[in-house]
Parts: C-alpha cells; structure tokens; sequence
C-alpha cells in the first residue's frame, strides 16, 4: 500500500487517501468535474498502486482516455450458491492440480474477502397456501442438494476468507444491502493502522449492482471473472463510458418503484448504455428512497448497464440508521463521504461523457413482457397490445392465458418495504370485499430477507397475505431463478392435454421464454401489488385496469382501483411498523459466523457417484491446449438477443432432456432431479444443459417448409443429420470436430452465468462470431478460452448467407481489438473473407485467452512463482 497522499480523516483515528489531492497534481480543477465513479475507480489507484505506475494509471481516468488498461481491486467477493459452489469447485479442482504438479494446495486460497449466500437452491415445491410451504421447502432443499451443501460445508473449513449463509438466510443481494456492505470499509494495512476506503464488490451473479443505490460500485460477473478477484489479482478496466442520467419530477400518485424500473428499463435499452457505468442524479433521484432506488439499480443488466450508482447522500444515511447499522459506522459514512467528494452535493459540476433525462411523472402503471424485461407493457394498453381480450371462465377449466403462476418473488422489489407492504395492503382490501385467488393459480411469497416476516407480522399483513395464497414459501430467489416447483399434476396435464397459453406473473427481473417454469409459454414481471391482483383474476386476458375482479356482498362490481392503497397508506405502515430493531433481530446471530474449524486436508475427497460436485476437467486434454482455429463448423447458427438462458438453462430439469435421460441412469428420482442451476458443480450434467433451451431456435434446423423450429436441436455436418443437440455435442466430440457459434446482436445477455461459456467450450466451440456480445458473458468466454469475434457494423450472418453447412478458419494473431479474418470454406468449393474485430478488450484478456483461459493461467504462474 501506498503512502504518497495519505493522511488522517478527520474526526476519527482512522487514515484515507487524498484522491483530489493525486488527480489535481495530474490536472488542477479535474477532480470537481470527474463523476462519482471516476472518483472511487481514481482513489483505489491511488490507495494501491505501484508508485511507479500511478501517473500514467490515473491519467486514463483524469483525462479520460481509453486507450491503457489499469488494474481494479475490489474490496470484497460475494457469491450465491450456484457460481459460488461452482467458482469454489474451480478452486478445488485447482488445487488437486497444483498438488499432482508438486505445488502446495494449500496456499490456494481466496485473497479477498468472499461471502457466499446459499439462496439459488429453493424451489417452491409448496406453494404459498399450504401453512407448512416454508418447512416442506427447506426439508426438499436439503434433501436434494446434500452433496453441495457437504461441499459448501468443507469449503468453509478449507479455504481462508470464505464465509458462509446457510440455506434459508434471503437472497444474497438483500443482505448484501441491509448488512454485508459498509459503504465505506475501515481495514488495517500492513501494518495495522486502520484505512478508511470506499466498499466495493464484484459478485457471482448480475444483479450485484443492487448496491449501487448505497454508492457502492458493486458488479456483476462470472464465476471465472470472480475467481480472479478471490486470488488476488485486479480486474483490468478501462474506463468506462459514464452516463448521467437526470430524474426530473416526482412520480405520480399510485405508482410503486417497480413501475418507474420497468418504464427506465425500456428506456435505457433503448438509449443504448450497454456496458455502460450509469449515474442517477437531480431532483427526482434525490426524492427516492433507498428502497426505491435499489429496485432501479438491481435491474442494471436489464437496460443492459454495468452499473447504476446513486451517490451517498441524506436518503444513505437514513437507510444505513433504518437498517440498524452501528452509529460508529453511520458517522464514518457522512464523514468520509464529505470529506472525499463522493456526497451527492460535491458532484454539481461533474461531466458524464452523456446525459440522459427521465421524467419520473410521465410513468404509468407498468409491467413487462412477455419475455423480455425491457419490453414494457402499460396496463393500461393490454387490450392494444392483444394482450387481453375476451375470454369466457368454464367451470372446472383453465382460461386461455391462465395464470398458472403467481409469485411475489426476488431482491428487485422485496428489498423495498413499500412494493411489500403494497402488496399485503392490496390483500387486505381483497379479503375484506370477498375476492379470492383463482384456484389453478400456484402463488407463492418469497422475500430476500427474514427481516418481511417481521413488520408484516407486526403490521398484522402477513395473515392477509397468507389468506390470498401469498403465504411465505422461503426466503430465497425461487421463482425469480427458475425455481418455481411443481405444478399440480391435473392441471399439468390440462395444459398438454389442450396445449394451453399458459402464463407467470411474477415481480422478479426476469421473463425469458422457458425460464420461469416448462409449462408457462410466457412471462410477465409487474409489482408485489400488481402480482396478488393477477392470482385473483387468473389469466392475462383480464383487463386488469377495467375489468371487475368481482363483485362485493352488495354485488358491487371491485376493480383494481377499489383495493389499490394510496401512498399515504403505505408510508403509515413503513413509518410505524419497519423498525432497525427488526434488522438486528435478524442479522447480529446471523453474522455471528464464530472460531473457522479447519479442514483436515486441502483437497476435496471427490465423490465418483455424485451428480453434484465432481472434479473439473479443465487441466486434461484438449482443454489444457490453445484452441486451433481451423476447420470450425458451426455447433449453431443464431439470432439475436441470445441469453445466457439459451445457453445453459437454470430452470427444472424434464425427465426427456438429455440432462434428465442422464441423471436416471444415475439412479435420481425424477421428483429430485431439482434445476440445472443446482447440478453446475458436475460437469457430466451440466454439459447436458447446453443450448438445452426449449424455445432455442438454432437456424440451421428447418421443417419441409423452410421454417426454423423451435427446440434444443442442431444439425451434424456435413451428415446434414438433423437431431437433439446433446446428441449433436457427441458425435461432434466423438470426431474431435472443432466448433464455432455464429450468432446476432446482443448475444449472451441476462445472467452472469458461467457455464453458458463453459457448456460450449467443453463441447468444443473455439470461437463465437456475433453482431455483438452482452459484458459478462464476453468476459466468460474468455476466461474459457473461447474467442469471442464481432462482425464489422452493418454485416451480419445474412450479409454471407451463412447457413451452417460451411466450415471456418480464423486467419492473424488474437490480439485486443485487432482486425482479423474469418475464411469461410463453402460446401461447393467457394471461399469468402469475413472481416471481423477480436473482442479480447484488453492485455489481460490476451494473456488469459493465451493461457487456455483463468484457470490455466493462474496454475501457471502459481508454479512458476514457487519456482
């Protein structure tokens, strides 16, 4: 660590950097106009730089260049329980092969702080009318996932700096805000003088930058991308494009945050800020809770962002003394804040490299869908948009568009106490008028933190909640993750039977077709409020804005209007009953993580049978070599807005995918076969789960009639065979047959999800030619050793009518940004050049891609070190 610039924070015993005082050296007047990320990206380099470097390091920021890379170190790691699990498999894995090359394991190790929250694993089996959901729930989770919690347990015996949440704590995002961050960290150095230092993270799953509202620069990514940073080693960046985007007026009446997220989100993807660093501000921002301003800044990877900060401001502080933070830390907080320029009011003369403004009155009642989060749907144009529409109610049938699910679900809204208590309020108005939930309706309660229980109880909601079927199930992802259960078999069958338009609603931040449930043809996301309003309709077809949900005991006819609460209602019940007490009840035992057991050995005594956790392959064969390059044929030929979902699906694993046809040769009951998500610690399965999408549609796969068809398909070349794409994977495999994807626009978007970049690298895939690629998932692959190629503006598969049948050679050295040549070989003979950009982004994406990909790359210099 540094000493130039250090000094004491004043009003405290602790020290801090002066990053004002670095940069204006570099250029006087600078710091007043870098915006606030800037500043926190500024002051790391600063704090841990090489002095030698410094200059040239910090110039990339006060000048705003973007030309040299400069090293990021986050303060901490946080992890969910499948990338987590999986992440710590990596390490493990790379242990046994430090170990069978003459290294010690043991001093493989997580560098940096790391928290894993175990949420990703609860399916709600038990809907929200059953009293005893929460106990059946967890007593499945357990039973099904007993080899990865026995990993889980071993890890945090193994590895220093590992903490762990058990199952059924909340959603990792939640407690992330309400407990793990400090907003500003207070640590020794070297030798042992306390540093204060902005907090920040990068985590295992997109929606990290939910802590963004706290001005937290947390991101989401990959496992792979995350190990780094557990080792020890720095993220390499460069600076981001910075958009300032202005909130202006105040929302109207009525409208709850998940309505001004879902309004932004179309907004922004519209105003094109992918990868983009986005930072809220203006009168509007300033009028948002904390609550209000994480439902905005968890759907960062909706709009396509790579973050979206608030600044630290008054509505922080009252937050941080909300949620029963110590006062010490509260005081750190504003001091620092005040002190180093990152307080709201210090960033009036800021330049952003663009602004954008919203208008927070102009937002209606919203919701999205269906199948994309930024597809924004008024509720008061559903009859427009074909969403509703006449339907008749047959007694002892479904309805055209039931609503088969119904589930207040994901950090996005139950982080806010509002959207939660506007939920138990809207039951509370329906249960008094009579009105009741649709039968087939699977709804089901699942807040992100323990802490709901407790003002709902004490506002004396939870029971109103519980009497519409909003009863709570867990305390985890659940539906929002694919985790939605079972349906009732007779209504499973119904929806076969008569291939029924069946649908979700949920208030999660995601609807991808296939993701939320097999037998759910399409996903809706609307507000906790909006969500119990749709379980009493029962389909989409209902005009929720017109149409009566029923009549009352006078036979008056009740529409949404009639059970909707005023804000006033709901700031009376958040003001009385939300209390820090709650907060501490909850989190001081939960945190009380006690002496670190050691583990007896540092290698993991894989188990040969288990489905689970197995042994990484990534150190043996053909993975441990660079990729060739030469003769790829194309695994796939696809559209655009490609997602991670597509790619390796977290959904219930069906008894007819190959996933499925495997793990009953394992000897798994199909009614434990759980999610994919869950068995992303074994290999075997989770290859099984590549492009396994249902609703994938692989363009080199056609009817008789020229139409592509829907499914997990591809064609076997030059076979011309068309079949299952696990068994297409095989037979390629089987001929050592390298692979190529060529895809459209936007191509990897939604979850940071690892193994959509492992699935295809294990299957042989070398390189990916797209229009475009989402950040985390570009970064996956690289660390996988996959070569992510981009087509040049304005040219596309179809500027080369690419059709599947051809074979491909990358011609020049992969390199950050440099022009290559992709030379398509066609069946008859004829050869085309493709020009094409390398999306290696930087020198370390180089070094790690020449490596074979992260794990490699750090086993190589992990030896040469000990060396």
């Amino acid at each position: 660590m540094n000493t130039e610039h250090r000094k004491p924070l004043p009003g405290t015993a602790l020290e801090y950097f002066d990053t004002r005082e670095a940069v204006e050296a570099i250029q006087p007047g600078a710091y007043a106009k870098l915006p606030y990320t800037a500043r926190v990206l500024a002051e790391q380099l600063v704090r841990r730089c090489d002095p030698g470097t410094l200059t040239e390091s910090l110039a990339q920021i006060v000048h705003r260049k973007r030309d040299l890379d400069f090293p990021w170190y986050p303060a901490r790691v946080v992890c969910h329980d499948i990338l987590g699990q999986t992440a710590l498999v990596d390490l493990a894995g790379l242990r046994d092969a430090i170990a069978e090359r003459g290294g010690d394991p043991a001093k493989v190790n997580p560098v940096v702080p790391t928290q894993l929250i175990v949420d990703h694993s609860l399916a709600v089996e038990a809907p929200g009318f059953d009293p005893d959901a929460f106990d059946k729930n967890r007593a499945v989770e357990d039973r099904r996932n007993e080899d990865r919690f026995h990993f889980i347990d071993w890890c945090k015996t193994a590895f220093d700096n590992v903490d762990v949440i058990p199952a059924g704590n909340g959603i990792m995002h939640q407690i992330n805000l309400e407990k793990m961050s400090p907003v500003i960290q207070a640590r020794p150095d070297e030798n042992g003088r306390r540093i204060a230092f902005p907090d920040t993270c990068v985590g295992t799953d997109s929606h990290t930058p939910h802590v963004d509202c706290l001005g937290v620069i947390a991101i989401g990514v990959g496992g792979l991308e995350a190990e780094t940073v557990m080792l020890g080693r720095p993220t390499m960046m460069r600076l981001p494009e910075i958009v300032g985007v202005e909130l202006t007026g105040k929302r109207q009446p009525g409208i709850t945050a998940t309505d001004i997220v879902l309004a932004l989100t179309e907004f922004l993807r519209n105003a094109k800020v992918v990868s983009a660093y986005l930072e809220f501000f203006g009168a509007g921002a300033r009028s948002l809770t904390i609550g209000d301003r994480a439902t905005i800044s968890n759907m960062t990877p909706e709009y396509g962002a790579s973050a979206g900060m608030f600044a630290i401001d008054e509505q922080t502080i009252a937050y941080l003394k909300l949620t029963g933070r110590d006062p010490e830390q509260v005081e750190l907080v504003e001091t620092y804040a005040k002190t180093a320029g990152l307080w709201a009011d210090d960033l009036a003369s800021a330049e952003y490299d663009r602004v954008l403004r919203f208008d927070l009155s102009t937002v209606g009642r919203t919701m999205a869908g269906p199948s994309n989060p930024h597809r924004r749907l008024p509720t008061s144009a559903l009859a427009e948009r074909g969403i509703a529409g006449a339907w008749e109610e047959t007694r002892g049938e479904l309805p055209d568009g039931a609503v088969i699910i119904a589930a207040i679900t994901s950090c996005t809204n139950t982080s806010n106490p509002r959207n939660v208590v506007a939920a138990g309020l809207v039951a509370r108005k329906a249960n008094q008028l009579g009105l009741t939930r649709k039968p087939w309706v699977k709804s089901s309660f699942a807040p992100g933190s323990r802490v709901a229980r407790l003002y709902l109880e004490a506002a004396g909601l939870l029971p109103e909640l519980e009497a519409l079927g909003f009863g709570i199930v867990g305390y985890a992802c659940t539906t929002c993750n694919g985790m939605s259960g079972a349906l009732d078999p007779k209504i499973q069958q119904e929806i076969i039977d008569r291939d029924l338009y069946a649908t979700a609603v949920l208030s999660g931040n995601r609807n991808f077709d296939g993701r939320i449930h097999p037998y759910a043809k399409q996903a809706f996301l609307a507000s906790p409020p909006l969500v119990v309003a749709y379980a009493i309709a029962g389909t989409v077809r209902f005009d929720i804005e017109r149409d009566a949900l029923g009549t009352d005991a006078d036979g008056h006819p009740v529409t949404l209007n009639d059970i909707w609460p005023s804000d006033a209602e709901i700031d009376a019940i958040v003001e009385q009953y939300v209390k820090p007490e709650q907060f501490q009840q909850i989190y001081t035992p939960m945190f009380a993580l006690g002496v670190r057991e050691q583990a007896e050995s540092p290698l993991y005594d894989w188990r040969d049978m288990s489905t689970y956790i197995r042994r990484p392959p990534y150190w043996q064969g053909g993975l441990a070599a660079a990729p060739g390059l030469q003769g790829l044929r194309p695994l796939a030929v696809l559209g655009d807005n490609i997602t991670t979902d597509h790619l390796s699906p977290s959904n219930a694993i069906l008894p007819t995918s190959a996933a499925g046809e495997y793990l009953a040769r394992m000897g798994l009951a199909e009614a434990d076969f759980n999610s994919y998500a869950t068995h992303r610690g074994d290999h075997l399965t989770a290859q099984r789960a590549t492009l396994a999408n249902p609703k994938l549609c692989n363009e080199m796969c056609r009817d008789e009639q020229g139409e592509v068809i829907q499914g997990s398909l591809a064609r076997v070349e030059p076979d011309g065979e068309q079949m299952r794409m696990w068994e297409a994977i095989e037979t390629y495999m089987s001929r050592g047959q390298p692979l190529c994807i060529i895809a459209g626009a936007d191509y990897g978007q939604g979850s940071s999800r690892d193994w959509a970049a492992k699935g295809v690298r294990l299957a042989g895939v070398e390189a990916i030619v797209a229009e475009g690629f989402e950040r985390i998932h570009r970064t996956n692959l690289v660390g996988m050793g996959v070569l992510p190629l981009q087509f040049k503006a304005g040219e596309d598969r179809h500027t080369y009518a690419i059709d599947g049948t051809e074979t491909f050679d990358v011609v020049g050295a992969p390199a950050p940004q440099a022009e290559l040549t992709v030379v398509m070989h066609r069946a008859n003979g004829e050869q085309v050049e493709i020009p094409v950009t390398c999306r290696l982004d930087t020198a370390e994406e180089e070094r790690v891609y020449t490596a074979g990909g992260v794990l490699q790359r750090f086993a190589q210099d992990f030896l040469a070190a000990a060396a």
